[in-house]
Parts: structure tokens; sequence; C-alpha cells
């Protein structure tokens, strides 16, 4: 790790932080912006409040791995060092919250960005830069086995320097390697992979990792030569499947619906949903309700109109409802889209397309119990005198 594995040790409280304003929610939790070091700082950070009633709840009604996701996401925050992805700055927790504090995003999320365009839609330079990036921050996270699984514009946050940040792990999961055993009957190794370097040969690092999903990471070792085969070796010979029915009804791929087991292939699937999405400016299977929606995705192609181009190929290719001829990553840095990419200097462009304004209004701010409560009737709202709920509180930031 690099020197922000120290900051996520630190146990942080309200002491530590002035609590500027509300910003966002998720399924879990309540995102505030923050100010690091009480009012001796101007550092921002975002604090990721979750109620621990709720944590509980769905522990009850749903089951342990629901519930360990809340530890799992502690651990790969504090396993990242990507420019990409945020960093833990730490953990606070009360009776009532528990939070993480990561690097905060000026420039809001790649949703809110695409519809301040005039049409809605980016061009194809703007989407190139940002499907960069995306491609950077995917490669990173399945080199580590972890399988992202909620890609979509609203868990794309734009940094201060303009770059992206992928955030909101919460439907991640880690996928194991198959055993040797396993390995061995299902391929055989490849001739030239003796002859091969190791830098070529390497597969994503994949840990051990029990089902509960929050068991301490094993060491960064890579798995044994001679356990793998050459970099060409399919997903599906490698890494077993979830089963899990997760992520956001719009970008959810084919395989997660049919229920047969998936990889990481399904963040592949995810990018072209966003790409046709940044295109279009609209998902391409949305229906009047979830089942058709999900009909769709089952069934329908998506309709790419206009002229052909580099863009709407790879859309076409990401779009593959067979996730074992869906186009894979190296494919995807190959494709004529991206030709003339120059992959290891992306993240030094100085002028991507948008550079946000970085001034944060200086509002009195939340104390501890404000934070409490106010994440307590997001997620367990209160009735007025007419019997109806106050979703008040829902309505006063982004929903995401």
């Amino acid at each position: 790790m690099g020197d922000g594995e120290s900051t996520s040790d630190r146990s942080l409280n309200f002491e530590d932080m002035t609590v500027v304003s509300a910003v966002g929610r998720g399924a879990k939790g309540v995102v505030f912006l923050a100010r690091a070091g009480g009012g001796r700082s101007s550092e921002c950070v975002a604090l990721k409040v979750m109620s621990k009633a709720l944590i509980a709840q769905k522990r009850t009604r749903k089951n342990e791995e629901e519930y360990g996701r809340v530890s799992f996401e502690e651990e790969v925050l504090r396993r990242f060092d990507h420019p990409l992805l945020p960093r833990l700055r730490g953990v606070l927790e009360t009776e009532k919250v528990v939070a993480f504090a990561i690097d905060y995003c000026h420039g809001g999320t790649l949703h809110s960005l695409r519809k301040k365009q005039t049409e809605k839609m980016f061009s194809d330079d703007t989407i190139r830069f940002y499907a960069v990036e995306l491609v950077l921050a995917l490669e990173y996270l399945h080199e580590l086995g972890i399988v992202y699984r909620d890609l979509k514009p609203e868990n794309v946050m734009i940094q201060e320097n303009g770059h992206i940040m992928l955030v909101d792990f919460d439907l991640s999961k880690k996928l194991n390697p198959k055993s040797p055993h396993s390995l061995s009957q299902n391929s055989t190794p490849s001739p030239n992979s003796e002859k091969r370097s190791r830098k070529q040969q390497r597969l994503p690092r994949i840990y051990s990792f029990c089902n509960s999903g929050i068991s301490p990471w094993d060491s960064d070792s890579e798995p044994p030569l001679s356990t793998v085969d050459s970099v060409r070796r399919t997903e599906s010979d490698s890494v077993e499947k979830s089963n899990s029915f997760v992520g956001t009804e719009e970008y959810v791929a084919p395989e997660i619906l049919s229920g047969k087991g998936h990889g990481f292939s399904v963040d592949w699937w995810s990018y072209g949903i966003l790409l046709y999405e940044m295109l279009y400016g609209t998902t391409p299977f949305k229906g009047s309700n979830r089942k058709e929606t999900f009909y769709r995705i089952l069934t329908k192609e998506p309709e790419l109109t206009g002229e052909k181009t580099a863009l709407r190929d790879l859309i076409a290719k990401l779009l593959e409802k067979d996730p074992e001829r869906r186009i894979s990553v190296e494919e995807i840095k190959g494709h004529d889209f991206f030709k003339g990419v120059k992959w290891d200097e992306v993240l030094q462009i100085a002028r991507p397309p948008y550079i946000p304004a970085n001034e944060v209004e200086n509002k009195v701010g939340f104390s501890k119990n404000d934070v409490e409560v106010f994440v307590n009737e997001v997620f367990f709202p209160t009735n007025d005198d007419d019997g109806v709920e106050n979703n008040k509180k829902n309505d006063d930031f982004l929903i995401f």
C-alpha cells in the first residue's frame, strides 16, 4: 500500500471533523460532506454514515452475507491504492451509526454531469476519456479478485482534477479461485506458457475469502504458476461463480437474471450499458416496469441507431448476452475505439473534459446528534399528522 494506509487505521469521532451537509444516499447509508480536522482544516472528505439499526434489520430479514457487506466494504477500501478509487481516511462509530471517511469528489457524478450537457449526451471524445478511466478502474478491481456489480453513472464521481473516482462497493464481491484439481480438469496448459515471462502470464490476483465475505485479506502473493494457465485462460475456468441476485435494475447482466452464476464479465456488461447511456442519453433495455426491463435484458438486442462507428461496435460487443462470448478486458483495450490511447499515460492528462469548481459553502453543519437523527429519519421515516409517510429528507439531496 501507499502512504494512505496509515490514515485508514484512524478511529475518528465527531470532534475530528465538521459535518457540512448531506450530499447523497445509498441503500444502507447517507453521504455527508465533512471537513477533516474539525474547524482547523479545509480538507474535504466524504463521510458515508450507515445506521446500525438498518444493518441489524437487514441481517435479521436477509442473511449473514448481506450483513457482512459492510465489513467487506471496509476491507476493500483499506486495500485500495489507485488514483481512480477512494482511500479510506478513517472509521467513525457511535452507538447508533458507523461511518467511513473517504476522499471527497467536488465534481458530482457522471450522471449529473451528463444531465448538464445540452442534449443530455456526451461527445465521442468525452466518452472515450471516461471510458478509458473506467477500464483502468475495473481492471484494477478484477486484478484484486473483486467483481464490482454496480457500475452506473451515479457511482462514477468526478474528482477535483477532473479524473473519475469509482465509489460505493456495497454490492462488490470477492471471487474465489477454483482449486488446482478443478483447474486441471477444465483446461490444458498452453505448450508455450513456460516460455512467457511472469508478467505476461500473470492473472488477476485472487485471494482466498470465506463465505461470509468478512474474513481478513490473505497475503499479496500471486497464485502459484503451476495452478494457472496463460493469460488467455477463460474466467469460467479459473474462478468460482457467484449466484447472488444483485445490481441496479437497468444495468444488471443477463447471467445475473438467469441465475446461472456470474463472474467478472458482469462488469463489462454494465460498462456497455453505461457507454450506451453516455452516447444516447438513455439505457438500452429500460421498460415500463422492472419485469419488462428484465425481459428486455434477456431477450432484446440493443438499438444502436446512427452510422456505424467504432464506439457502437464496442457497445455491441460489450452487450453480448453470452458472457463467454462477451469482449474481455484485453480485447477492449485493443479495440479500434481506443486506437492511439496511451494507457500508461492516461492518469497524467492535465486537462480532462470537465474540471469542477472546488468551492465548498461554509454551512453551520451537523452535530453528532443531527447526523444520527438525519440518517435514522432517512431509513426509518416517521408519519405526519395525516398518516402520510414523511420522505422530505429523501428529496433534499441526490438519490443514488
